[in-house]
């Protein structure tokens, strides 16, 4: 363990905050601010502060626990890695590879999701891997792709939001999940931008906007055709741009002429001259931004949704400009780097397509296998975990607790439950943990060193700061252990800069390419913005698709290669190191500013055109029901639960709802309320808000028990991205005695 300050990151959310760690004489760690920092700049949230409390041995797992006679006992790893091997094991011979399934999460580093998802095609031989991120990001990254060629959060750094003239902010509320973010909207402000806020609840975001609109939750895509018809409709579109940078806007055009404003209005309650003012906001200023988050992503609709909005950027030129431009607010820790390299249901390393013989053969030669060995493309997170017991009977699970957070999760749980084998290796022992058959105590972020990818494509170098308590071992050990049981002794390095640098020989070529960036210059900078070639070589090279629907080029070549002059970084900004030979790639902070990363070059418009929710009010279930985050507790509450602080700030569950509601049910403010969906039922004390929308209520959902909000959440499922229905259902409210 290190005597001084440790540079690290913060192992929460996607902001990846940067932070010092200095041990503590006679145990702990301290955590001061890091101000040279650029993402937070020394601001920490309640939950980055405090998260050195959950390396106390007291609240984490410290030995290996296997069931016997039903009951978690603690174990010798040499035991619980051989009930694993075993599990796994009888479920392939006696069900085929399929059978076993991976689960992994958007918390894992880059070099776990990686060997994750290698293991679960070379060592299990398995297509069923999916991971958690598949509920937070997976619409956007669809929607980026159907129109950009490329899935990146930000397009942009986070820098660039103070300097544009106008931010509409659709469906986040960053004051609560991501703290430190805030203040880019405040400096937006301060230098004379506009903000415009877009969310059924009057949040502490929504406070600080110049216009807040409320439209009923499910109604975001009508929201953005209605806005782009008003933008077409008062001559307010960029033709050169349109005609120079794009294709198919005839087609968005007519789509979004079909929703008039009066329409509009009638379909998310917002008023005519709301939508006018949103338009003469958004178009009056030479650039604007448009940022969503979770609220019109996670919809059986939201790659639609997305799409709408990408469309009015493009059709007010916004996109692939300076200080301009569309970004997904990216949620969990690794959210970015999480989807590029290989836990993904259909995906390769480099954020590469798995049905691409190209991707295949060149993944295929990194891992010296055979191309036609790898598995395809397998089951969507939702449908993974709905197949268990049934089609999935071995599940190997990391970083994950969907006994909280997957939607319809009594039903998830029971699945869970109906396994012939589950094996979890986590932090601490989450409710999902607490089912399992086996469980494998793991380091954590202070413990290990790895890299992470923030929302803006920074990666990004966490580094080591204490040892881990005896008996805890990294993932990385993990899956090395265990593919040498299964009889693949070599592969599964437990050094996270060796997986690090078969990651960038994996990912070189690909959409996501990391091949020029390496451990050494992640330790003398502040990250490296991907797409990163190595010297010498120039992105896409082999002309391979990435996931979801990606096509060809990368969206900004070296250019040296290309003999075109960079267009997005100046000499100031360039890494000082330099290689022999070519000069080293510098990284793509501002993607797009040349050509998108389409075959063409051109933005691709979608016509996109309004549908209901899966399931809308009726008679039986006559309200909306959406879930979100509080700001002293994060996803499903596993670590942060365990911390006394932040569970002093927000104890438990609550129904938040209008007053004209709680008259109605005849309930005051704390008294304990039903919210009845036809998946479940879950109770919590209502918390009564005119900030509210009257037909709507709200739960958080990072509690298990009775309060468990994802209990009655609808896993309808969106076509493309297969994103479920998270952000809206039908459901009646009820009084408790």
């Amino acid at each position: 363990m290190t005597t001084s300050a440790t540079p690290t990151h913060c192992p929460y959310c996607a902001l990846q905050c940067g932070m010092n760690l200095t041990p503590v004489p006679g145990g702990g760690v301290e955590v001061s601010e890091r101000v040279d920092f650029p993402v937070n700049r020394g601001a920490l949230c309640g939950k980055g502060r405090t998260a050195p409390v959950l390396l106390s041995s007291r609240l984490r797992l410290t030995s290996p626990l296997v069931r016997n006679a039903g009951v978690l006992e603690p174990a010798s790893w040499d035991e619980a890695l051989a009930r694993i091997t075993e599990g796994l094991s009888r479920t392939r011979t006696e069900h085929g590879p399929d059978a076993c399934g991976v689960f992994g999460g958007g918390g894992l580093t880059n070099e776990k999701a990686y060997a994750l998802g290698k293991f679960a095609r070379v060592v299990l031989g398995t297509s069923q891997i999916d991971y958690n991120g598949r509920f937070c990001m997976s619409s956007a990254a669809a929607a980026g792709i159907r129109a950009f060629g490329l899935d990146r959060g930000l397009p942009f750094p986070l820098e660039d939001i103070p300097r544009t003239g106008c931010v509409i902010l659709v469906g986040s509320n960053l004051a609560e999940t991501m703290p430190p973010a805030l203040r880019y909207l405040t400096e937006l402000k301060a230098n004379g931008g506009t903000l415009i806020v877009i969310d059924p609840r009057r949040t502490r975001t929504a406070e600080q906007a110049d216009l807040h609109l409320a439209p009923r939750p499910g109604t975001d895509l009508a929201l953005a055709l209605g806005l782009l018809h008003l933008v077409v409709a008062e001559g307010r579109t960029d033709e050169a741009y349109i005609r120079e940078r794009t294709s198919g806007w005839e087609e968005a055009r007519a789509a979004a002429m079909a929703h008039w404003p009066e329409y509009v209005e009638r379909i998310t309650g917002v008023s005519v001259p709301r939508l006018r003012e949103a338009v003469r906001l958004f178009c009056a200023p030479k650039d604007a931004m448009v940022l969503t988050a979770r609220g019109p992503e996670q919809q059986s609709k939201g790659t639609d949704t997305v799409g709408a909005w990408i469309n009015l950027c493009l059709a007010t030129g916004r996109s692939g400009r300076p200080l301009s431009g569309y970004g997904c607010l990216t949620g969990q820790g690794n959210g970015q780097g999480g989807r590029e390299h290989g836990q993904k249901a259909d995906q390769l390393p480099g954020y590469r397509k798995l049905t691409d013989p190209a991707a295949r053969r060149h993944v295929a030669e990194v891992w010296g296998v055979d191309p036609d060995s790898l598995p395809g493309p397998g089951r969507s997170a939702y449908e993974l975990l709905d197949a268990m017991g049934t089609e999935i009977r071995s599940l190997l699970l990391m970083g994950s607790n969907p006994v909280v957070s997957a939607p319809r999760a009594a039903h998830i749980e029971q699945r869970l439950k109906s396994l012939d084998f589950l094996a979890v290796a986590d932090v601490v022992l989450s409710e999902t943990a607490a089912l399992a058959d086996v469980v494998l105590p793991v380091t954590q972020w202070a413990e290990e060193t790895g890299t992470t990818t923030n929302l803006e494509g920074r990666v990004l170098l966490r580094r080591r700061a204490v040892a881990p308590p005896d008996g805890v071992r990294s993932d990385l050990h993990v899956l090395h252990e265990l593919a040498a049981r299964l009889g693949v002794e070599k592969g599964f390095p437990t050094d996270p800069e060796e997986v690090f640098d078969e990651l960038r020989r994996a990912s070189a070529g690909g959409p996501a390419d990391y091949s020029g960036i390496t451990y050494r210059r992640l330790a003398e900078g502040d990250g490296v913005f991907w797409p990163c070639p190595a010297p010498g070589t120039a992105e896409g090279s082999e002309g391979s698709e990435g996931s979801e629907g990606s096509e060809g080029d990368s969206p900004v070549r070296d250019r040296s290669v290309q003999g075109r002059p960079l267009t997005d970084r100046t000499a100031e900004d360039r890494p000082a190191e330099e290689c022999t030979g070519d000069r080293v790639h510098p990284g793509t902070p501002r993607l797009f500013l040349d050509r998108f990363a389409t075959e063409d070059g051109r933005a691709r418009f979608v016509p996109v055109s309004h549908r209901a929710a899966a399931e809308e009010p009726d008679d039986e279930y006559p309200l909306l029901l959406t879930t979100g985050r509080v700001v002293a507790q994060y996803q499903s509450g596993a670590q942060t639960r365990r911390v006394d602080e932040l569970n002093a700030a927000a104890p438990g569950p609550f129904v938040e709802m209008h007053p004209r509601l709680a008259e109605r049910l005849g309930a005051a403010d704390g008294d304990p309320v039903a919210v009845v969906s036809r998946r479940g039922r879950a109770v919590a004390p209502a918390r009564i808000t005119p900030t509210i929308r009257p037909d709507t209520v709200f739960m958080p959902f990072h509690w298990p028990g009775e309060g468990r909000a994802n209990n009655l959440t609808n896993p309808a499922l969106d076509p493309t991205s297969r994103m479920p229905e998270f952000k809206t259902c039908a459901v009646r409210v009820e009084t408790v005695t």
